[in-house]
């Protein structure tokens, strides 16, 4: 078959075309759910055990209401059930209030269904969304729903579906497995941090063992001086000059860390933290001093600077001026 490339990106889902936002995905899952009555009948028995009849169900996407916003997805069956499905890229949450006004909006709060339900649609793993929202606002539940369900979901379904929901659902599942972790896969910003030399409070390793030994990082999740959405590439600097470049292999939010750590002595519930996995590290032939950079400080460094420059400050410099033009 011939190849096709966008800006040297191969296509091989009509489904990229869209794009990777947040948006983009949600309109796909939705023609995916409207084009395949499998797909649709397998989505709505995990969320709320329907097993009837689905030839009068309506999806709505975008459905606006003065003051209350708009929706991602709503799937409704009149008389029986109305779903309000918010769908987050990675492993952002919504807030309560944006749940709330959901749940007050006249179309929701008025529907004769027997069952309303909210389903917020991210990476986050059902327990941790509980341990961050409340499972009930209103007397309208709230349930969690990962993108690795629907992907799930649509690879069962084409088991029973028509040649053409197959090959839709086909193409659907290539696309929504190319974004499994929901990193921006074009970027090539590094994250540079600072590495201490001790260890952490507890523990029977030391921070730079966890990156060279345990080949992972991690740090608190949802801070505002943290990235929100994982890096594709991360970098540590100690000693006064780079050390080493890693890709982001993949990521979990942990509020336990003895659960990855056993070198963690304590077993306990804490804030949630993101832990990433790293990849084989790298770095230029070139020693790279730190420069002029405060001694904790986190940086963003183009890939190709940290590789052309004397000094991650001047990575860092670089990469600014190119953001700014």
């Amino acid at each position: 078959m011939t190849k096709l490339l966008l800006r040297n990106r191969e296509i091989k889902s009509v489904f990229q075309l869209l794009g990777h936002h947040e948006n983009d995905i949600t309109y796909s899952v939705a023609w995916g759910l409207t084009q395949c009555p499998s797909f649709l009948t397998l989505l709505l028995k995990k969320i709320i055990n329907w097993q009837g009849d689905l030839t009068e169900a309506e999806i709505t996407m975008q459905g606006y209401e003065k003051n209350q916003g708009y929706t991602d997805i709503e799937i409704k069956l009149q008389g029986h059930f109305h779903l309000i499905i918010e769908a987050k890229r990675g492993w952002n949450l919504p807030d309560i209030t944006q749940l709330q006004k959901y749940v007050n909006r006249e179309s929701f709060k008025n529907s004769l269904c027997m069952l309303k339900k909210i389903v917020v649609l991210s990476e986050c793993s059902k327990t941790y969304l509980e341990s961050q929202l409340p499972s009930v606002i209103d007397k309208v539940s709230v349930d969690a729903l990962s993108w690795k369900n629907i992907h799930e979901l649509s690879e069962t379904a084409q088991k029973t579906g028509t040649h053409a929901e197959k090959r839709l659902l086909r193409e659907l599942n290539q696309y929504l497995g190319s974004l499994m972790t929901m990193q921006k896969r074009d970027s090539n910003l590094v994250y540079v941090v600072s590495i201490g030399a001790g260890s952490p409070e507890g523990w029977s390793i030391t921070w730079r063992e966890i990156v060279t030994s345990k080949k992972r990082y991690f740090h608190p999740y949802g801070g505002k001086s943290w990235p929100k959405e994982p890096p594709n590439y991360i970098a540590f600097r100690y000693d006064g000059k780079l050390q080493s470049i890693h890709h982001v292999e993949g990521y979990e939010i942990v509020t336990n860390m003895k659960t990855v750590f056993g070198e963690q002595s304590k077993d306990e519930i804490t804030e949630p933290y993101i832990v990433y996995k790293l990849g084989v590290p790298f770095s230029p032939r070139e020693e790279v001093k730190s420069g002029n950079i405060f001694r904790g400080a986190r940086v963003w460094c183009m890939l190709d600077t940290l590789f052309t420059s004397s000094t991650i400050s001047d990575a860092r410099d670089l990469t600014e001026k190119r953001l700014i033009l």
